[in-house]
């Protein structure tokens, strides 16, 4: 029988090309560590956000290789009987350190250490990498929003732009990142994030006028909900609505045209019709630079789609695993523009004392470097003999974690204009 929502197949088949070569070799059981990293960052880009570690850590637990999964590998003559064996008796009992949740990274930044025999640690690889490199593109490029619009909240609504598993973890990826609900309710229900939404075009269209539609949505949903108000005319949708619900109308949505004009002309209206207290909702093709530019009208929220479930232009972090170290000698690629660097690394990153980020340092495990007292090493345990650390975060603490490490990012690193990373990378 299946293993609930077992992951084992998540892998390539060259990992058990390596895998069954190794077995047969005798290599297979030599200790190592693999790592990953990003040798940059998406062009012009200044930091990265880790996400999606919590994720990996589940999918880890859940990988096994039951009749359902070693069946079709059988049939397919993918692999010897010795490797379909091994693989029936698959848990993986190594360590995992790395970067928590929410916690900044940069080019060469060690995010996240994975040490156990090559065999069990080779099957990771294509899990490892397919949920960070999309976790951590998300969460970046959402982080970069939440800055541009300042203390008004985002409303993460892409999942109709995207694959419906990667819709759950992009919406559980923004919001660690800061924004403040999804539309998704399966991220709600699976992760405790607030969930929002409204109408579309289409109920209004389903209705013989618009006014009907109106009435219809705040019989249903309440004088607090929001009202899509513009699928004709956007003054006459914006009567309607207040028309509908009275001066406590929750908020209005503009999903289209010139929305800083638009703002600015909704909010007169609204409160020229005595509803002050409501609120102007936009959505529409949003970015990070599209947020920046309406930070000076008349905005209360905003709701982001596309840009934030493709990483605004970077739908890849760009990490890589590599392996390292070999029985405790230290390995390293040489191929021209991927060099790597060996050894199994940790990290730390220096402060003033007023609390400003000056630089991340990188060094290899057994030979640590000096902190001073402001100074953080960054990578945490998160698995031990394979059994996941007790004490780790909370999707809450990583939001907070998050909020505090931009906080501490030098001013020009928050820039969204091109530029180099915001600290800088120094190897020891």
């Amino acid at each position: 029988m299946r293993h609930p929502g077992s992951t084992a197949l998540l892998t390539d088949r060259y990992e058990l090309t390596m895998l069954a070569a190794a077995l047969a070799d005798g290599t297979a059981s030599r200790q190592c560590t693999f790592e990953v990293f990003a040798r940059r960052l998406p062009d012009g880009r200044r930091f990265g956000v880790v996400a999606g570690t919590g994720r990996l850590l589940d999918a880890i637990d859940r990988f096994r290789f039951t009749d359902a999964e070693l069946g079709p590998l059988a049939e397919a003559g993918v692999v010897d009987a010795d490797t379909l064996g091994w693989l029936a008796d698959y848990r993986f009992a190594g360590e995992v350190v790395g970067y928590p949740e929410g916690e900044l990274y940069f080019p060469g930044s060690p995010v996240l250490s994975v040490t156990g025999t090559f065999a069990e640690a080779v099957l990771l690889e294509t899990l490892v990498l397919s949920v960070l490199n999309h976790d951590c593109a998300i969460a970046s490029a959402a982080a970069r929003m939440v800055a541009a619009a300042g203390n008004r909240p985002l409303i993460e609504m892409g999942s109709r732009r995207t694959h419906e598993e990667s819709a759950v973890a992009a919406a559980r990826a923004a919001y660690l990142a800061g924004f403040a609900s999804t539309s998704n309710l399966e991220a709600g229900r699976r992760y405790g994030i607030p969930t929002t939404g409204t109408a579309a075009h289409a109920f209004v269209l389903l209705h013989d006028d618009e006014a009907q539609a109106f009435a219809s949505q705040v019989a249903a949903s309440g004088a607090k909900t929001t009202l899509l108000v513009d699928t004709y005319d956007i003054t006459r949708g914006i009567e309607r609505a207040v028309a509908a619900a009275g001066p406590e109308l929750g908020a209005i949505r503009i999903d289209s045209g010139d929305l800083g004009e638009l703002a600015r002309q909704a909010r007169e209206q609204l409160d020229r019709l005595g509803a002050k207290a409501t609120r102007v909702v936009l959505s529409g093709d949003l970015d990070e630079y599209a947020i920046a530019a309406l930070r000076a009208e008349p905005v209360d929220a905003y709701g982001v789609g596309t840009s934030l479930v493709t990483g605004s232009g970077a739908p890849t972090a760009g990490m890589v695993y590599k392996l390292v170290e070999v029985d405790g000698r230290p390995v390293a690629k040489r191929s021209s523009a991927k060099e790597s660097k060996g050894g199994r690394k940790s990290a730390l990153r220096r402060y003033k004392p007023t609390g400003t980020a000056l630089e991340e340092v990188v060094f290899l495990a057994d030979k640590p470097v000096a902190a001073g007292p402001h100074d953080r090493v960054l990578p945490v345990p998160l698995m031990h003999r394979g059994e996941r650390a007790e004490d780790a975060p909370s999707l809450e603490q990583s939001r907070e974690r998050l909020r505090a490490a931009l906080v501490s990012v030098p001013w020009e690193g928050l820039k969204l204009s091109r530029g180099e990373p915001a600290l800088p990378t120094v190897f020891e």
